[in-house]
């Protein structure tokens, strides 16, 4: 049996991709640069500074800014962000989550979350599942980011598991090549792509009960 889990947030226990693709389409389109959906499925999993930076060098902008100003223009996506998040509530969960989570709390199985989202406390108390997990790992405290397995290594940490008997629930292949650098179990959620090097692959998280671990 394994002894803890650890999810990614976006794509995993809810789907916030649509509004960081509309702050971060404002923001580019405001930078003279103009970005579609295909390219904004390369910044999945990854963090807000490596976001802008690959929007940045997309538009051959990469050498226009100090980093005090990209830090300023990653602020005004965060802003535009959180407003789009305001209506978000338990009906965003992505289905199978609430019922997955239940069934830890009831064999004590501890969960943590390993995110690029600085945001991720607030989103977890507007999806009324904050209370579900004993930990969510800051990307602050972070040297580097996903494909790199710190963030899961410390997830796991945080709730007093090894990595190797953990299981990490990633969407993006970033997350899912950073939960097997990191020696866990991945299992990948997607339903349009094949997220290579993961143990199981699901569509959702209706096809999952925490026994088959």
């Amino acid at each position: 049996m394994k002894k803890g889990f650890v999810f990614d947030l976006d794509g995993v226990i809810t789907d916030t991709a649509k509004f960081h693709y509309i702050a971060w389409k404002n923001l580019a389109k405001s930078l003279g640069i103009l970005i579609d959906e295909t390219f904004n499925e390369t910044l999945k999993g990854i963090s807000r500074m490596d976001s802008l930076d690959k929007i940045l060098a997309y538009g051959k902008r990469e050498n226009d800014f100090t980093l005090a100003e990209k830090k300023s223009l990653a602020q005004k996506k965060n802003d535009e962000y959180v407003t789009l998040l305001a209506d978000l509530s338990e009906k965003d969960l992505l289905p199978g989550v609430h019922d997955f989570l239940v069934q830890a709390k009831e064999r004590n199985i501890p969960c943590s979350i390993a995110s690029a989202s600085k945001n991720a406390p607030m989103i977890l108390e507007k999806l009324g599942v904050l209370a579900y997990f004993g930990h969510i790992v800051d990307p602050e405290t972070l040297k580097k980011g996903k494909p790199d397995p710190e963030i899961f290594i410390k997830a796991a940490e945080s709730i007093n598991v090894e990595p190797k008997d953990a299981v990490g629930f990633e969407d993006a292949q970033a997350g899912i090549d950073g939960i097997k650098a990191a020696g866990m179990y991945a299992v990948g959620i997607s339903s349009t792509e094949t997220l290579q090097g993961a143990d199981l692959q699901v569509a959702s998280m209706t096809e999952l009960n925490v026994d088959q671990f």
